[in-house]
């Protein structure tokens, strides 16, 4: 027997978060979309999804174009709710053509944000301080920054993960792929400082092997580590917007402006694809021909 609607998405849900150990917020995101698709089924009186046909389907999709949403939003629900009926259909049989015919809006030409040395040396420049507080977010800065990881992966890194003879940490990926990424010696002298003093003050009573911790001892959630970074921006005085993601860029994008080969990036940032790598590329490309066009006299 198949169960409603709202049991399959609650049922969906769970297999992202537990099986597929999506980031918290990603399971936010998809959960989300499921909710507004659910509430959209409603207003047509569709309570079966094998009553979900292409027309309603594109119907669903021109909403979100009523709506002026970015195409990259638009994408992320096509992709959330094919998703789901991916899974329904491999678990329950339901029919999941309508939104497998849809087509994804056309990208938007955006290359990644990311900062320049001096920019993310006033970030740096504000972490200064032997304080529990600052040390923490040393740490945490230097450990972004060294290894390009993802938010999610770095709010699950225990302890023992931390390999501080070798210097490399290991990460839990999408799709609960591990990967080894190595750190340098900045990092190595923010995460021995932050471990042997800051970690300890700050857990007070709690016990726990997650590395991150809040200033009540828990452990650090990515909506902390947003948080915590746009406090760094205000105080380093940077008119930009910032997420955790934007650290990421900056490490693919200076480590490939150095001469890195793009292979040894997509290993070490944990893509799965070679062209989710190449979008670097057309950075540093690009901030080549700019340096050319401002210094070159016959630009």
């Amino acid at each position: 027997m198949v169960p409603e609607i709202k049991e399959l998405a609650d049922e969906y849900v769970s297999y992202i978060r537990l099986e597929k150990n999506y980031s918290s917020y990603t399971v936010a995101e998809y959960e989300n979309d499921l909710r507004e698709f659910l509430v959209f089924l409603e207003a047509e009186h569709i309570d079966k999804l094998n009553d979900v046909q292409y027309p309603a389907a594109r119907l669903y999709v021109t909403r979100l174009y009523d709506r002026s949403l970015a195409r990259t939003t638009i994408s992320r629900k096509i992709s959330s709710i094919r998703s789901f009926f991916k899974f329904t259909n491999a678990r329950y049989g339901i029919q999941d053509q309508a939104f497998r015919l849809l087509f994804h809006p056309k990208k938007e030409e955006r290359l990644p944000a990311f900062f320049y040395e001096q920019e993310l040396q006033k970030l740096f420049d504000v972490t200064e301080g032997e304080d529990a507080h600052s040390l923490r977010d040393r740490a945490l800065l230097e450990l972004l920054y060294a290894t390009g990881i993802r938010v999610g992966e770095l709010v699950t890194i225990e302890i023992q993960d931390i390999d501080q003879y070798l210097g490399i940490v290991k990460v839990m990926g999408k799709g609960r792929r591990e990967r080894f990424v190595p750190y340098g010696s900045y990092a190595e002298e923010a995460l021995e400082k932050y471990m042997d003093t800051s970690r300890t003050r700050l857990m007070k009573q709690k016990k726990h092997s997650l590395l991150f911790v809040n200033l009540r001892g828990d452990p650090l959630t990515e909506r902390g580590v947003r948080y915590i970074l746009n406090d760094l921006m205000e105080r380093a005085a940077l008119h930009t917007k910032i997420t955790p993601h934007m650290i990421r860029h900056t490490f693919a994008t200076h480590l490939l402006s150095a001469g890195a080969d793009l292979r040894s990036v997509q290993e070490l940032l944990g893509h799965r694809h070679l062209s989710s790598t190449q979008v670097y590329t057309h950075i540093t490309n690009e901030h080549l021909r700019q340096t050319y066009l401002q210094t070159h006299p016959r630009a």
